[in-house]
């Protein structure tokens, strides 16, 4: 763990350092990219500058930039931001990010990090999505899809060779769930298990509603991603 204290509910398993939510570094180095790049590139105009929250070691991070856009990638792990190149990286947590005045005309949360299980957490990566994003900019958001805590549990083996598996998700309390997820790519094989508050999208929408946001339209049949603008 890399003498990092863990968040209670988070843990991870597996080779090399583990950020306290429970995020292998390795790992998130090995992932591939899906269509994230295409989604986001979809929804905003070229070049945009992004503001990407919680970038982790630049999974998405380095086809935005090779799609050209100016992105500062944002993650409390200086051991994830390492893996980062070619953009402006900033290492706090989101919900206490101070950039002074600046905005940009993108903001991004994607990960899933909407649905954290703590309440003041949430509304804090919101307020982060609101304060930074200009006057008729854009967030950007990822949210669960449908059966992401009920079609359980699932695998997907991915072309580039590895097996991703969501094992379980049990009530945690609180409305929230403890997340239990596999990632095995033969040679090391990583476990994370975390915690996650699934929400309506009426919930959804009246949580940014609060934050002074409001949902522009949904980009994907599924609802994944989300185009939200300033309310």
């Amino acid at each position: 763990m890399s003498g990092q204290l863990v968040r209670e509910g988070y843990s991870g398993t597996g080779p090399g350092a583990i950020t306290p939510d429970g995020c292998a570094v390795e790992l998130y180095t090995r992932l591939a990219v899906g269509d994230e790049p295409d989604v986001i590139a979809g929804a905003v105009p070229a070049g945009s500058g992004i503001l990407e929250l919680g970038c982790g070691a630049g999974r998405v991070t380095h086809p935005l930039i090779r799609l050209g856009f100016d992105v500062t990638a944002v993650d409390e792990s200086a051991q994830m931001l390492e893996r980062v190149r070619g953009a402006r990286t900033v290492r706090s947590p989101i919900e206490s990010l101070d950039l002074g005045d600046e905005t940009f005309d993108v903001v991004m949360l994607a990960s899933f990090l909407v649905h954290a299980g703590d309440h003041r957490v949430r509304d804090g990566l919101l307020r982060t999505c609101r304060r930074y994003v200009r006057d008729g900019g854009t967030v950007l958001i990822q949210r669960e899809g449908e059966g992401y805590h009920t079609d359980l549990p699932r695998e997907r083996v991915h072309p580039a060779g590895y097996t991703t598996r969501i094992v379980s998700s049990d009530p945690a309390g609180d409305g929230v769930r403890s997340v239990r997820a596999e990632y095995d790519f033969g040679d090391a094989r990583w476990t994370q298990t975390f915690l996650a508050r699934p929400l309506s999208k009426q919930q959804f929408e009246g949580h940014l509603d609060a934050a002074g946001l409001r949902v522009e339209r949904y980009l994907t049949d599924d609802g994944v991603w989300v185009r939200a603008v300033p309310a």
